[in-house]
């Protein structure tokens, strides 16, 4: 027998009015039954099997209690099993929650217990939350007498929730935004009337994590009838991998951030289609170099691409701006679905060339943060303009150009962007506070960490005599608890931290963290030729010296940035392709060296 979920657990709908607007679902039935709608490395759906399996999980939940203002986590793998669960939770009525199975098991169990979800869906496992029902997907796809062939999906309005998506929160722990179902359904409205979905059936790549909000703008064109292509994780980390994928697939649309499009630029070649692959560039500012490396690749007719900006409060795309090496980067004008305001640190609004906080209003403002009265009314404010409506407050600083567009200027804050990622500074520290030996902690985003952008943490220990805590052991600790992209590159022990006249913490005093790193695990014996090679590669790469045979790549400060730079090196320097995996596959240099002596032997067997 099946339980029926408490309404308790339920959330009031959302009493903002909507504008009509196609539901995503009645768009979807419209396309082509024998249409290929989803790809992935498990398995191909057609339309007409995607929408039979999603009736078929709808059924199901309903006949658990899923309904409207239901909250379903989704704690499944990128695949089809994901996008038939996804589409089968909307016809059921109810919301997703994207719960990534790779983020350490206490925050996934934080996501499903502070969502308050009524259900969880997972590949087979149950270690999200113990006190919430869950049940494995593959009891939700498999056909069987046990489905209701009546069942028919029940009436939402678009004032329904969607989806909730966690953000990284300040106060130390992520925050649930809340969004409607009209506002993503005015989003793919609003990205094909700007030509960013552009006229004529698509195939779009999935690149982004389903819990992050850059995913919805890809499922959201399955519903016009696009064939979603799903990256697998080995292909989104390597470029040389990815330039492939996205040319046997026949991409024509590919979501990506600035730090992974850097090096595939390189690898894209005009293919003579119908139209150039179009990069769907976000999460983080674009620098002047990258911006005109990818307006000539746009005017050479190899791609184009659009920039995008938005925050996931308001339905993940609020501007758009094509690029071209002409200008100069901006995030471009706001689309239809919002109003901006550019107000100073009176409310006021800024005059043309002027700078300011950037605020949202209009109908793709979310519904707010779940079960955060307090922090929504915080952050989703009043709009001056006086029809009843709420405005959110973004954070961000931009320059209101002459022409309407805006320039992106940076955070007022302590939130950052890392590698497309957006990142809570006081939710480190709270977690790195949290620990018995450290007594304060400060986390900045510094330009240069191992020759990337990266975060620093600063640490001072609970007891000085005991000395300061060890950094593995400190990575080690943070990794438990939070996503990879959170664990800091370096740690730095201070003894105290210097304050200000006004008695506030002097960043500018924190100091770099230091160029030699971490010493070797062990002394080791002395560097092969092609150890020594290596290690010459990863001194440049991560910025170290003295590095030994049985030094870690990670331990020393590496991620996944700097492996596809070190993976690049590798094939400049030995003409061999290095796939990032093996890097994680052989993170000790020794273990490395002996790989890639394997790849240079089969090379050159190869030309004998």
């Amino acid at each position: 027998m099946t339980a029926v979920l408490p309404e308790r657990t339920r959330t009031a709908p959302d009493t903002v009015p909507h504008p009509p607007v196609a539901d995503l679902l009645d768009r979807l039935a419209l396309a082509p039954a024998d249409r290929t709608a989803v790809v992935a490395a498990d398995r191909e759906l057609s339309f007409a099997a995607l929408r039979a399996e999603a009736m078929r999980v709808a059924g199901r939940l309903a006949a658990r209690g899923i309904g409207p203002e239901s909250v379903v986590a989704l704690a499944l793998p990128r695949g089809a099993d994901l996008i038939a669960a996804l589409i089968g939770t909307l016809t059921a009525g109810a919301a997703y929650l994207p719960v990534d199975p790779k983020l350490p098991a206490d925050r996934r169990r934080y996501l499903v217990e502070d969502s308050g979800a009524d259900l969880v869906v997972t590949a087979g496992g149950t270690s999200e939350a113990p006190g919430t029902p869950h049940i494995a997907v593959g009891d939700l796809l498999a056909p069987g007498d046990t489905e209701d062939p009546a069942y028919r999906p029940v009436p939402v309005s678009g004032g329904n929730l969607a989806y909730v998506i966690y953000t990284s929160g300040s106060t130390g722990r992520p925050k649930g935004v809340e969004i409607v179902r009209s506002a993503a359904s005015a989003l793919l409205a609003e990205l094909e009337s700007e030509g960013i979905a552009a006229p004529g059936r698509g195939r779009v790549g999935w690149n982004a994590s389903p819990s992050f909000d850059a995913s919805v703008q890809q499922w959201v064109r399955l519903c016009r009838g696009d064939t979603l292509v799903m990256v697998d994780d080995d292909t989104r980390a390597d470029p040389v991998l990815l330039a492939r994928f996205v040319d046997e697939q026949g991409l024509t649309d590919l979501d990506i951030t600035p730090s992974h499009a850097e090096p595939l630029l390189d690898l894209l070649t005009a293919d003579g289609g119908p139209r150039p692959l179009t990069l769907l560039i976000g999460g983080e500012a674009v620098s002047p170099a990258l911006w005109r490396r990818i307006g000539e690749q746009a005017a050479a007719g190899v791609l184009r691409a659009v920039n995008l900006y938005g925050p996931t409060e308001c339905t993940v795309d609020a501007t758009a701006g094509w690029i071209d090496a002409a200008d100069e980067p901006h995030i471009g004008s706001v689309l239809p679905g919002l109003r901006t305001r550019v107000l100073d640190d009176a409310l006021n609004p800024v005059p043309a060339g002027g700078s300011g906080e950037l605020y949202l209003a209009g109908p793709r403002v979310g519904r707010g943060y779940r079960r955060r009265p307090v922090l929504t009314a915080e952050r989703y404010v009043a709009d001056p303009a006086g029809d009843g409506g709420r405005m959110y407050r973004t954070g961000d600083r931009v320059r209101l150009l002459p022409d309407g567009r805006l320039a992106y200027l940076g955070r007022a804050d302590g939130q950052v962007k890392l590698r497309g990622h957006r990142i809570e500074l006081p939710e480190i520290e709270a977690v790195l506070t949290a620990q018995p030996d450290i007594a304060e902690a400060v986390v900045v985003l510094r330009d240069e960490v191992n020759g990337a952008p990266g975060l620093v943490a600063y640490h001072r220990p609970q007891d000085p005599a005991a000395g300061p805590a060890d950094a593995a052991d400190l990575r080690a600790r943070l990794a438990a608890r939070l996503p990879a992209y959170m664990v800091p590159a370096a740690f730095v022990a201070v003894d105290r931290f210097a304050t200000t006249t006004q008695g506030k913490l002097d960043r500018a005093a924190l100091p770099a963290p230091t160029a030699t790193g971490a010493p070797a695990e062990t002394a080791g014996p002395a560097l092969t030729p092609s150890q020594a090679l290596i290690a010459g590669v990863w001194s440049t790469v991560l910025g170290k010296t003295g590095i030994g045979p049985d030094d870690n790549f990670f331990k020393l400060g590496g991620h996944s940035l700097l492996a596809i730079k070190l993976a690049s090196r590798v094939r400049a320097e030995l003409g061999v392709t290095l796939p990032v995996k093996a890097v994680y596959a052989n993170p000790r240099l020794r273990d490395l060296a002996v790989h890639i002596d394997t790849l240079v032997a089969a090379a050159a067997g190869q030309d004998a």
